[in-house]
């Protein structure tokens, strides 16, 4: 894994830090190297200031740990504990569900997983990217990493945020458990259970910072096939409608599926509560993909909302997809496709990492403003 940090630490704790893990490197026990991570945990943890990367998370990887995991406390009177609470008409589909879950018969297992850095080609600051391209394996990930996304709000009160559904019928598991019943259906025209439902949580969120959203609501995906093409003419009248747009955001749900039938469901605790994990998917130009100048204004807006949703949510999100594709993500600047979970996740999962993700894009936005207004200043 090739590592880019970005940190604020107490000099005399990286020395030491980073000279006990070149210890590690070499060492060939296990417990030499569990030893090494224990006076390197002790030799940073009170210098931690702004940590991009816990070196905690660093040593994991090294010592060839599967997963990184961070204690965290959650406190009661946290500002953000608000967005827990499960909307109520979320809370009536369970109830009916557990009503009539009496006569579901067992299809397969469902199995959580949370995704961490681990198997991502980089990782820069605090976020991993899986970099999946071609021709861009040596790109400068630490130079999109730093640079300020293209986005230029002078007015609240005019759109700002696009969101749409390409497969707006793609859903979710009403009940939280380990399997999966042979007469679920992961695809539904009810905007209380597919994708609209969920961008009607990222939305709710963004207004309540202020900024005005459009949400596009039409089904694209009544024919699977084309579905891109149709949400595309949907995408390019509100974007000639409304200049004023400085993101777009496609909200979709992945689909992980093993051998044997098992459904993978990305999951992550967040302030005590469990949520779906994002991945936020970006392309660029090579291949068969063309006519995608802009690609790297959509690289340098997912690198930095990536950030901050980790920053504020650390675990909520699955590592950057930056691949060889460009669905409909040449149309803007800050144009990017999200999945939400999986069909394995709940909706109140899902709905709840909506919030999470329209928490976190307001962050964003607020301090895109306040830069700007520096800029001014300056």
């Amino acid at each position: 894994m090739k590592k880019i940090f970005s940190f604020s630490y107490d000099a005399a704790a990286v020395v030491t830090a980073v000279a006990i893990i070149a210890g590690m490197v070499g060492m060939s026990t296990p417990s030499a190297a569990q030893a090494a991570f224990g006076f390197a945990e002790k030799a940073v943890k009170s210098a931690e200031k702004v940590s991009a990367t816990p070196f905690s998370a660093i040593l994991d990887d090294i010592s060839g740990t599967d997963t990184i995991e961070a204690e965290r406390t959650v406190f009661t009177d946290n500002p953000l504990s608000s967005l827990t609470k499960t909307p109520e008409d979320i809370l009536q589909l369970i109830k009916a569900a557990e009503a009539n879950a009496k006569n579901d018969i067992e299809d397969g297992k469902i199995e959580e997983r949370k995704y961490t850095a681990i198997n991502t080609s980089t990782l820069i600051g605090n976020i991993a990217v899986r970099n999946n391209t071609d021709t861009q394996q040596n790109i400068n990930l630490l130079k999109y990493y730093e640079t300020d996304p293209d986005i230029k709000i002078t007015d609240k009160a005019q759109p700002s945020v696009l969101i749409f559904h390409t497969h707006t019928t793609e859903c979710y598991e009403i009940l939280d458990r380990s399997w999966y019943a042979q007469d679920y259906i992961t695809r539904s025209n009810s905007s209380d259970r597919n994708m609209i439902r969920v961008g009607m949580e990222i939305k709710e969120q963004l207004e309540k910072a202020g900024y005005c959203v459009i949400h596009d609501t039409e089904i694209h995906d009544t024919k699977y096939t084309g579905a891109y093409a149709h949400s595309r003419k949907s995408v390019e009248k509100y974007l000639d409608e409304y200049p004023s747009i400085q993101v777009v955001l496609d909200i979709h749900r992945d689909a992980i599926e093993q051998s044997g039938g098992v459904r993978i469901k990305p999951t992550a605790e967040i302030l005590g509560k469990k949520a779906a994990q994002l991945m936020i998917i970006t392309g660029c130009e090579e291949g068969k993909v063309t006519d995608f100048p802009d690609w790297e204004q959509n690289l340098t807006f997912a690198l930095r909302l990536q950030s901050i949703c980790e920053e504020k949510f650390p675990g909520l999100m699955r590592p950057v997809y930056f691949c060889q594709r460009k669905y409909n993500m040449d149309l803007s600047h800050n144009n990017l496709l999200v999945e939400v979970g999986s069909c394995a996740n709940t909706l109140e999962e899902a709905a709840y990492a909506g919030r999470l993700l329209g928490n976190s894009l307001a962050t964003l936005l607020d301090r895109s403003i306040e830069g700007n207004k520096n800029e001014k200043t300056d």
